[in-house]
């Protein structure tokens, strides 16, 4: 269990001087206190105190624990859930997101069908063409606060959706959170490949930084997609973070758009 911190009050500011929470220096001083609490409840996320799919403490339990108001830890607890990271469940309580449930499987892959929804279609057939460990190069090292020459995995696989290849994904990882990853792990689990990091890599991607442009079909790429060379594809290249920013993961992505599009929501 974690430590139960120092009483503070809903009028107390956090400073580093206090030593109320050593733990928080990426929290401003100056932030309001249920964001303070909100980084308390980030950092136990981050340790692992409570796992993906699991209940966290009620909301009267952590008012307690944390010596605040129950509306202050309502407050925080919104913020984490509006940010997909805690889910609420009427009657049940308030669980840890994790990447296996279908609302959150599509957080991340924005090209949907032409007619229908994400996942309308199934799930998408994976076809792994490699699996091994590399060196960085200067751009992937320095896509994932690596040093260059440093060993990472690079995976190039295949989505079909209905027999069509639709998506080509050249992936990257840090070699060393991701030890005993193999193509065959990688086909034989069913669950969408970030529920396969949080449950055996204990690696859970909170947020993502995209990238699009246009992309002519070449290179195998063309081949890999069965589209004629020059066919015009929407490439999508995505930096993925762990807890506290941290990047784990490099992904290039090269769509066909004759039958999806790229759908996102902004608010």
């Amino acid at each position: 269990m974690p430590q139960t911190p120092p009483a503070f009050t809903d009028k107390t500011t956090i400073t580093p001087s206090e030593g109320a929470v050593p733990s928080l220096p990426s929290t401003p001083a100056f932030s309001p206190l249920y964001r303070q609490i909100k980084g308390l409840i980030l950092n136990s996320l981050r340790l692992g105190d409570w796992k993906p799919g699991e209940v966290i403490p009620s909301e009267m339990e952590l008012a307690a624990r944390f010596q605040v108001s129950q509306g202050t830890v309502r407050k925080a607890i919104d913020e984490l859930a509006a940010e997909n990271l805690l889910v609420r469940r009427q009657g049940k309580g308030t669980f840890v997101a994790t990447h296996a449930e279908q609302q959150v499987q599509f957080r991340f892959l924005k090209l949907v069908p032409d007619t229908g929804t994400p996942g309308s279609e199934g799930p998408a057939q994976r076809d792994i063409i490699e699996c091994r460990r590399a060196k960085a190069n200067a751009d992937v090292a320095r896509a994932l606060a690596l040093r260059t020459g440093d060993t990472v995995l690079q995976i190039r696989r295949v989505l079909s959706f209905g027999g069509t290849p639709t998506i080509l994904e050249d992936i990257w990882l840090p070699a060393a959170a991701f030890k005993g990853l193999t193509a065959e792990r990688l086909a034989n689990y069913k669950g969408p490949t970030y529920a396969l990091f949080e449950t055996e890599f204990n690696v859970r991607m909170v947020r993502a930084e995209e990238k699009l442009r246009a992309h002519a079909a070449s290179n195998g790429i063309d081949t890999l997609l069965k589209v004629a060379s020059g066919t015009p594809l929407l490439c999508a290249e995505r930096i993925a973070y762990t807890y506290k920013d941290i990047p784990m993961e490099l992904r290039r992505g090269y769509y066909r758009t004759d039958t999806h599009h790229y759908h996102n929501t902004l608010n």
